[in-house]
């Protein structure tokens, strides 16, 4: 009887322990699972967003580093190995069967005619791979180039062109459509508050950076034209003529000159350079090509998440292939139209009229990576005046960019230097460095003019795919006029000037009356049900950029004008 008490009361002082225990372990869950008492959530979402902004600027350099050093190995390359075949003696002893100047014509062919046809396939190439992926295939294919001049044959340099030529506009349009889109991204980072509460973006709120990472990208791009000299300053120039025997025929430079420096010694070369040589030059310009292609793989980071990727994909191959067509019925597109053209222009006449019948016909062709590399350095440094816009109107830079020019081409146009007169050098390297100055102001001021124009996400690729093929267009056009007189080359290029400049300062005036623009209306996504699942409800869809027809037709017409939103569409539903 004493033994069942007992055990009652054991049994009764074990019930409140097993209580406390349990209370404990509770106590430690809670610790364990439960935010730490340090924990600040605001603080650890500004770091979250602080490493996201400084993901976007490390986007921006690589794809910067990437484009020169892709350009840089293209231009360094082909103008080396140009040199080389132009040399009689050269093509004799090396080639002599196999018609390499022939051959050089036809890879020229095909670099300058082959983006004729960009407009139809590179939205869909951009849509297909997505931006990073179209810039990695298309710096890839630089890189195949550099590989198919270790065996010069008809079969490897040709086709090689070819493929070079098809990604010329597909490679720039993404570039751009990437640094624009990385400009966007940094601004919600920036504002992230604002993009939680569901605010509405105030209106040009990502100019400052879209100008700002613009202004780095061709900073860093313009160096391409330093870069592409390596090759010839520290290895061809140790083979080449002076100017006096390379010169000796020559009777006429400048604006009296026709063609592409008539009366130009065909043998360049006093001495022959070894294979091992070359192949040493060539391996160091495709380990730069490779490297551009691990900078693009390793480094840059998606533009568009995968569901606003695949958004942008499913609107339907038929509508992406129409939608570039479509576009140019927006009058702010059609007034630029000879502003691309000029683009184009001035850039190949800088690498070739101007620095072959001018610089070289008076300098000799020792000296034309030094006058190639003062317009570079130039254009680099003075790339960040478009950070004016910052403070000024938008139209300051591009009308002084085209005022620059169009003092040098009446220059040039009235100006025909001696054969053989190095006392010109000073005025000729004067000349390349202010033509530099415009250059830098004309592309970064486009450039940043399209995304201040268009920026909703859907139309950019569209709107930077057009811009370039215009552009390529226009160098298709200098590589045709290559015989015509100087004065006619220099004619075409002030008359494109002052009709660019006037067909732009219209549009700008358009544009401040608020006058209706007419943009195609992007279809809503075709969702499929089989291959993945898509909820309807995403929330990677941001307000800063516009997203959404509701929102679009919410807006006053004159209002969505000027923020690219849908202000009249076209009664048509594409799809």
């Amino acid at each position: 009887m004493e033994k069942d008490i007992d055990s009652c009361q054991n049994g009764a002082k074990t019930v409140p322990s097993t209580g406390l225990g349990t209370e404990g372990t509770e106590t430690q869950l809670d610790d364990f699972v439960g935010a730490h008492p340090d924990y600040n959530e605001e603080e650890e979402e500004q770091k979250y967003f602080r490493r996201k902004r400084l993901g976007v600027i490390k986007n921006v350099v690589a794809a910067s580093l990437a484009g020169t050093l892709t350009y840089s190995v293209y231009l360094g390359l082909l103008q080396m190995q140009l040199i080389l075949h132009y040399d009689e003696t050269y093509r004799e002893v090396k080639y002599s069967n196999i018609r390499l100047e022939d051959i050089d014509h036809k890879v020229l062919m095909g670099i300058n005619v082959t983006p004729v046809a960009a407009l139809l396939y590179t939205p869909i190439l951009i849509r297909f791979f997505g931006t990073k992926w179209a810039m990695f295939l298309a710096v890839g294919i630089y890189a195949l180039f550099v590989s198919s001049n270790y065996w010069e044959r008809y079969y490897t340099l040709v086709p090689s062109a070819v493929a070079i030529g098809m990604v010329i506009v597909p490679l720039w349009a993404s570039m751009g459509t990437y640094i624009t889109r990385m400009a966007q991204k940094y601004y919600e980072y920036v504002n992230y508050k604002e993009e939680q509460e569901r605010q509405r973006a105030p209106r040009d709120a990502c100019n400052a950076y879209i100008i700002v990472f613009q202004t780095i990208f061709y900073s860093c791009f313009h160096l391409s034209f330093v870069c592409a000299q390596m090759p010839m300053v520290f290895f061809l120039n140790n083979y080449l003529y002076q100017l006096n025997h390379t010169l000796f025929a020559v009777k006429h430079c400048g604006t009296l000159s026709h063609g592409t420096l008539p009366g130009f010694n065909k043998t360049v070369l006093q001495s022959l350079p070894r294979s091992v040589n070359l192949i040493i030059v060539e391996s160091a310009l495709m380990a730069a090509a490779f490297l551009a292609m691990l900078v693009v793989l390793v480094l840059c980071g998606a533009a568009y998440r995968p569901m606003e990727e695949i958004d942008m994909r499913s609107i339907g191959w038929g509508n992406i292939f129409q939608l570039p067509f479509k576009h140019m019925r927006d009058y702010r597109l059609r007034h630029l139209f000879p502003l691309f053209i000029y683009s184009g222009f001035e850039v190949l006449f800088v690498c070739t009229g101007f620095s072959l019948n001018y610089g070289v016909c008076s300098l000799g062709l020792e000296r034309l990576a030094y006058l190639l590399m003062a317009y570079g350095f130039s254009a680099s440094a003075c790339s960040s005046l478009a950070l004016c816009m910052l403070r000024v109107r938008r139209q300051i830079p591009l009308l002084a960019g085209a005022f620059i020019h169009a003092v040098l081409l009446v220059t040039l146009f009235c100006w025909a230097p001696e054969p053989r007169h190095l006392p010109h050098a000073p005025l000729l390297y004067s000349i390349a460095a202010f033509w530099g100055t415009g250059s830098a102001l004309n592309k970064t001021g486009i450039s940043i003019l399209l995304g201040m124009l268009y920026k909703k996400k859907e139309r950019q690729d569209f709107i930077f795919t057009i811009y370039h093929w215009w552009q390529a267009l226009a160098i298709f056009t200098v590589y045709l006029w290559s015989g015509l007189p100087m004065k006619a080359k220099l004619s075409i290029m002030l008359l494109t000037l002052v009709v660019a400049v006037g067909t732009y300062l219209w549009m700008e005036r358009k544009v401040a009356r608020n006058v209706e623009v007419r943009l195609p209306r992007i279809p809503r996504p075709r969702h499929k049900t089989r291959g993945y699942r898509y909820l309807e409800d995403s929330s990677d869809e941001t307000g800063s950029d516009g997203d959404g027809d509701k929102e679009d037709n919410d807006r006053h017409p004159t209002e969505a004008t000027s923020e690219d939103e849908l202000p009249k569409e076209d009664g048509e539903q594409l799809g």
